[in-house]
């Protein structure tokens, strides 16, 4: 082999060795995760996904966007010991990319603090404010009221949403309410590990029970030769056998958890609404649920859906919306009688659970305290 040709055969193979480095790079810097999900005294799920490359959408002739393609992995760890820290790496590669850490719930009754904030769609950098004034808090978890990205079905928000969190929910077992804007897409349900169904389920912390419901249903597009009352009906109906097996499902769980000190339900659309044009779908809500939470001695609803915070209380029951995780903040313009607060505010929630009271702190974006309720725990 004379000299020139060897010398194209060792270029060749170091343009591909070259390629094959920088491919692997890419593929590392647009890895998502890993991050904490699904935790209990004993056991925990790590998951994070790869890249696998990207869908070309072309229109005449010009490419206009390309779409990630992600390959989920999860990995479920048990046999571990309450109320402890541990260390994990997903990747075992040298670097820090798949490291991260986690602390167990604790096995027995005792205190704790998590976090609550909702309708992260929009405004990356609201968002990030609140995330990190989240981190500084170090909760032993985090529930997020429903709206997570703007449109579930993008995979480029669900690359922003992981961007942003990413220091949160690598050591924060992080737990999500379906929202409209999720879409009830598949991509929340492959990013996503929870309890139960995944749609609506249940866990516990110590003496808390924390009850997460879907109120959106399955997603479908309205015909569009369905006009007024028809169209009406469609909303009406499309998802209604869902939402009753749903209801029988809580009514259950209530029950079943009758002795839990504290009991919190989270789900998106608002049971209070003080924004004038969703007033009537709240109402429309609470006669359709009637008195199930009061009659079960609720401690706290916390919903998202409408970007302020307002806490209504009823019957005993205190309801909060707490929706100003960076999504644009809506009108204040229908305070209702059950209300006892609002304020139209990028904010988030702490709450501290404790042996004979839970304290609820909604916190505004620039650290400055909204409002503080304390509540006894349940007889």
């Amino acid at each position: 082999m004379n000299i020139q040709k060897r010398n194209k055969i060792v270029l060749l193979l170091a343009l591909i060795f070259i390629v094959g480095i920088s491919n692997n790079i890419d593929a590392q810097q647009k890895m998502i995760g890993p991050y904490v999900q699904n935790m209990s005294d004993d056991e925990v799920t790590i998951c994070w996904s790869t890249f696998e490359g990207a869908t070309s959408i072309s229109e005449s002739d010009s490419i206009i966007q390309k779409v990630s393609q992600y390959k989920q992995h999860k990995s479920i760890v048990t046999r571990l010991d309450g109320k402890t820290t541990y260390s994990y790496d997903v990747l075992n590669d040298g670097t820090e990319r798949g490291k991260g850490t986690f602390t167990t719930f604790p096995e027995n009754v005792e205190n704790f603090h998590f976090a609550v904030l909702g309708d992260t769609r929009t405004r990356h950098d609201f968002h990030q404010r609140i995330v990190d004034r989240i981190i500084n808090e170090k909760p032993a978890f985090v529930v997020n009221t429903g709206d997570l990205v703007s449109r579930g079905n993008s995979m480029e928000d669900w690359e922003h949403f992981f961007r942003i969190n990413d220091k949160l929910i690598r050591n924060t077992p992080y737990y999500t309410v379906l929202g409209n804007h999720e879409q009830d897409s598949e991509n929340y349900y492959n990013f996503f590990s929870m309890p139960g169904n995944e749609s609506y389920y249940f866990f516990s912390v110590g003496d808390a029970l924390f009850v997460i419901m879907d109120m959106e249903g399955p997603n479908y597009n309205v015909p569009a030769y369905l006009k007024g009352k028809k169209r009406d009906e469609f909303w009406e109906n499309i998802g209604k056998e869902y939402i009753e097996k749903e209801k029988k499902w809580l009514e259950n769980v209530l029950n079943l958890n009758d002795d839990a000190g504290y009991i919190f339900v989270f789900f998106h659309p608002t049971y209070y609404s003080i924004k004038k044009s969703r007033v009537e779908d709240a109402e429309l809500r609470r006669k359709y649920w009637g008195d199930i939470f009061e009659r079960h001695n609720v401690t706290a609803v916390l919903n998202g859906h409408d970007h302020y915070y307002h806490h209504a209380e009823h019957g005993g029951t205190h309801y909060i919306v707490t929706a100003g995780g960076g999504a644009p903040l809506y009108s204040t313009d229908a305070p209702q009688p059950e209300t006892v607060k609002y304020k139209k505010i990028e904010h988030y929630m702490r709450i501290d659970v404790e042996k004979n009271q839970t304290i609820m702190k909604a916190i505004d974006i620039n650290g400055e305290l909204i409002e503080e309720i304390k509540v006894n725990r349940r007889k």
